[in-house]
């Protein structure tokens, strides 16, 4: 397979996996999440659909460069078995904030997704620096994710 279908590839499924949590997302958003009490420092709804975006072409761009180092090269398929679990438990978090309403089930979850980003990074760094660092604003944005979940969770109990 080439490294151009490797790259587009690599930032499909990320994006795939946005769209999808978008399905889970968008009926929570219009009509539960407009209820909650918020903190002062909920940003609008418009700021979370191009964060998330570039977010996930980041990842898959991250994704692409230990893809392309080869499978066969030491700590790769640790990397993307790492990639993996972090993805399936961003798409999860939309789950259980929107689809079933549960910011308290979502904390706990928000809470294992930022230690899988963290191991993430950590895998991805040991083989390509770049592609670490591409995913620290991932990780940084999350960490402001886990504080907002948090605060919701506390001021609609």
């Amino acid at each position: 397979m080439s490294n151009a279908v490797k790259l587009v590839v690599a930032v499909a499924v990320p994006l795939a996996v946005g769209a999808l949590s978008g399905f889970a997302t968008a009926r929570g958003v219009s009509i539960w999440y407009p209820t909650l009490v918020k903190p002062s420092f909920n940003p609008p709804a418009w700021v979370f659909g191009p964060v998330w975006t570039v977010l996930y072409v980041m990842m898959g761009v991250a994704a692409f460069l230990i893809w392309k180092t080869g499978l066969e090269t030491d700590g790769v398929k640790l990397a993307l078995t790492l990639f993996a679990v972090q993805l399936a438990l961003n798409g999860l978090w939309s789950i259980l904030f929107f689809g079933m309403r549960s910011p308290g089930l979502a904390l706990v979850e928000i809470v294992l997704l930022w230690l899988a980003i963290v191991g993430t990074i950590w895998s991805f760094w040991r083989v390509e620096p770049l592609a670490g660092a591409l995913l620290l604003p991932y990780w940084a944005w999350v960490s402001f994710a886990s504080v907002l979940n948090g605060s919701l969770w506390w001021l609609n109990r």
